[in-house]
């Protein structure tokens, strides 16, 4: 098993940033690729980006890619996601979730999920 809580959430205006973190317990951190993933109201929880198991590779989806950046300490068991230039569309709960398996953007794929925390971002 491996436990999985975020941080780092909250209103801030358009145009700004947050950095989220998601610390892991349980298993070796460093076993697992990690994931960002957000659900806004109403909509289905959709992929943000990726990290590989030593956090040498990433990927985003397009709506984010060039204003975040996914990284981890694996000192700290720690995924991080930079998000700059926040817009109003990225309001939603933002989840990190585990997969022992790199470069997917299926939920199907992460065995383990946080709990979520909530972004909100005001125009």
């Amino acid at each position: 098993q491996v436990q999985l809580r975020e941080s780092g959430g909250g209103l801030v205006q358009a145009g700004g940033s947050l950095r989220l973190s998601c610390r892991a317990s349980g298993r070796t951190f460093s076993n697992y690729a990690m994931g960002w993933f957000r659900q806004a109201l109403g909509k289905e929880r959709e992929f943000v980006a990726a990290i590989s198991w030593g956090g040498g590779s990433t990927y985003y989806t397009d709506s984010v890619k060039g204003r975040s950046t996914i990284s981890r300490d694996n000192a700290k068991n720690t995924v991080y996601l930079q998000m700059n230039s926040l817009k109003p569309e990225d309001t939603a709960v933002y989840y990190c979730a585990a997969s022992s398996t790199y470069r997917t953007d299926s939920t199907a794929a992460y065995a383990y999920w946080g709990q979520g925390t909530q972004v909100t971002v005001s125009s």
